[in-house]
């Protein structure tokens, strides 16, 4: 049986998922989790099946030779040559790459040299491409970007009010990111309204780790609140979302930080985190799964509220921008789980006709407003290896 392959590489890791062809279907996943460090694990799911054991993984060559002696272990493949396609989530693919690609020396190279817009996460994720090639000479790889969905986007949405020399110079603008979970979410919504994707007006909330907001109008992204890198746009669980950058420049001076430094509070010590004093994860935060009290429960509130209040800014922002809307999804952790937070931006659209069906917004039900509603809400799982799968299937012309 034919065999694919979807790899969604961290900067010390790699999950994956491995798929039938051409019927879909997942048979395995897991994950080489903290590759170069110590205390590494290989990880892997069987029929329901959670088998972990502690490894050494010095290197993504030895996580991929780990990984395929595991597939065997395990009889999900008898001979290498099952699988017929890798597929690999690659964050930056800059203006380069405007849409999956089939890769080769050349394309390989140019994502290694990308990694200036994603420095933690490119270069992991073009080793592991490296490795594969390595242990699986011929396969067909794809590389499916986070930014090509956003290169739909008009000037007027992706550059910056800064001298124009810079955008020339040095690619200066906004790539967006979540680009692959945010167009396997707008078609899904598209077969839940039973509509085409190309009449409709989404915003698709894409609300975990990282969190961003984007505009999908005619089935193309629009705008999207993630900027030249994943740190722009709304809160997130550390990362502090827009800031003025005086005020960096002032708290820089006043607390003698660099410029790395300062990246470092911005992308791990700010958001939720920072807000709140006492956890980036917001199920830490929410007073019907907590007991906080006192000034710990005033600074979780008030976290949670800024958290809704700048998702509830774009929201508006994109909604009048389009000339509209017709549907908004949560995905992710908080998207898909924190029915609080959903029922907060649903109420901000209210006004435009938007109907809430409270009760099945607490049980998660995949439609969450009335029937009479003018804008559908959704709450719609992301799959962000399908779509990696898919694209290899696509790109590599696999039949």
């Amino acid at each position: 049986m034919k065999k694919i392959l979807a790899i969604n590489s961290g900067s010390s890791s790699f999950k994956f998922k491995l798929f039938t062809f051409p019927d879909e279907k997942v048979i395995s996943e897991g994950m080489a989790d903290r590759v170069g460090l110590n205390g590494s694990t290989f990880t892997i799911k069987v029929k329901g099946e959670k088998h972990q054991e502690k490894v050494d993984i010095p290197d993504s060559e030895t996580a991929v030779t780990i990984l395929l002696e595991n597939l065997k272990k395990y009889n999900l493949i008898d001979d290498p040559k099952e699988i017929i396609g890798i597929g690999h989530r690659i964050v930056a693919g800059g203006e380069e790459f405007k849409d999956s690609t089939l890769i080769d020396e050349k394309s390989l190279q140019k994502i290694y040299d990308l990694k200036q817009y994603a420095p933690l996460h490119n270069t992991a994720e073009a080793d592991v491409i490296k490795a594969f090639m390595k242990v699986l000479p011929g396969v067909p790889e794809v590389a499916v970007f986070d930014t090509s969905f956003h290169q739909t986007l008009d000037p007027v949405h992706y550059l910056y009010s800064l001298p124009y020399k810079y955008y020339e110079k040095y690619g200066a603008r906004k790539y967006g990111a979540h680009g692959t979970s945010v167009r396997y979410v707008s078609q899904k919504a598209a077969e839940i309204m039973k509509r085409d994707l190309k009449d409709l007006k989404l915003i698709v909330c894409h609300l975990g780790s990282g969190a961003s907001v984007t505009a999908v109008k005619d089935g193309k992204s629009f705008d999207t609140s993630m900027g030249f890198s994943p740190m722009a746009g709304i809160t997130m669980s550390s990362r502090s979302g827009d800031v003025d950058p005086s005020l960096l420049a002032f708290v820089m001076k006043k607390e003698n930080l660099d410029a790395d430094q300062m990246l470092k509070v911005l992308n791990n010590e700010s958001g939720l985190l920072g807000i709140s004093g006492i956890s980036p994860d917001m199920r830490d935060l929410r007073g019907d799964m907590t007991k906080l009290e006192g000034e710990k429960k005033k600074r979780a509130d008030l976290a949670r509220n800024i958290f809704i209040n700048r998702i509830i800014r774009y929201v508006g922002a994109y909604t009048l921008e389009m000339g509209g809307l017709d549907g908004i999804a949560f995905t992710a952790g908080v998207g898909e789980h924190d029915f609080g937070v959903r029922e907060h931006v649903m109420d901000s659209l209210e006004l435009l006709g938007l109907k809430p069906d409270s009760a099945a917004n607490k049980e998660n039900a995949t439609i969450i407003t009335k029937p009479d509603s003018t804008i559908v809400g959704m709450v719609i799982p992301t799959n962000e290896e399908l779509m990696i799968e898919r694209d290899v299937v696509r790109v590599a012309g696999l039949k």
